[in-house]
């Protein structure tokens, strides 16, 4: 058997989990997450943004506590973390275009930042995988990037400068300042997975 086939195999082992279900339901929420934004229901935009980021930080916990880690939660937490910050970056773009205020707009281009980094993991974790290397589970700092992600998006989206649900309480520069922060600890957490890509290429091409 070839090594690439041993590694589809073998994705499926215990793949049957709670975080794996966890992780499929917030897949699955981000098309509803896009509709209520899209038409204007910031509210429950915001409850599908807030539950999804609360199973995202339950999985892992749960598949730590009760050994349910499994090689493909591995590919599934970090694809729905992925998807979800895709859709939520383009959303956010589209919603601080309409902005009168040259702040809100810049803060808005910011967000191009998630999008490439999002769509290189997407490619490459599909280059890797046709190439027989399973990409690594998140690194710590691919979930502190996520959880600070999460954290501004659902601020701003509730008392962001011109789009704020519960009203405009956030000063403009600071929510340029929150998305600036949250685009350096995307590219911090990104430069993170690097060396451990680097040493799983290496791996791979050194037993043909």
């Amino acid at each position: 058997m070839k090594k690439e086939e041993h590694l589809v195999k073998n994705l499926f082992d215990g793949c049957m989990t709670i975080p794996n279900l966890l992780s499929v339901i917030r897949i699955i929420l981000v098309p509803f997450f896009a509709y209520f934004f899209l038409n204007g229901d910031k509210i429950l935009a915001i409850s599908i943004l807030a539950f999804s980021g609360i199973t995202d930080f339950l999985d892992g916990k749960i598949a730590r506590k009760f050994n349910q880690v499994s090689p493909l939660g591995k590919i599934l937490d970090p694809v729905a973390d992925k998807i979800t910050m895709l859709t939520i970056a383009v959303m956010m773009i589209i919603l601080f275009r309409k902005a009168q205020s040259p702040v809100i707009r810049a803060a808005g281009l910011i967000f191009i930042v998630f999008i490439v980094k999002e769509l290189i993991f997407v490619i490459g974790g599909a280059v890797m995988i046709g190439l027989g290397i399973r990409p690594g589970a998140a690194e710590i700092w691919g979930k502190v990037a996520t959880f600070v992600f999460y954290v501004v998006m659902i601020a701003i989206l509730l008392i962001g400068p011109e789009v704020g649900a519960f009203g405009q309480f956030m000063p403009e520069p600071a929510a340029l300042v929150l998305v600036a922060i949250s685009a350096v600890c995307t590219l911090v957490a990104f430069a993170s997975y690097i060396p451990a890509i680097i040493r799983q290429a290496k791996e791979r091409f050194s037993k043909d």
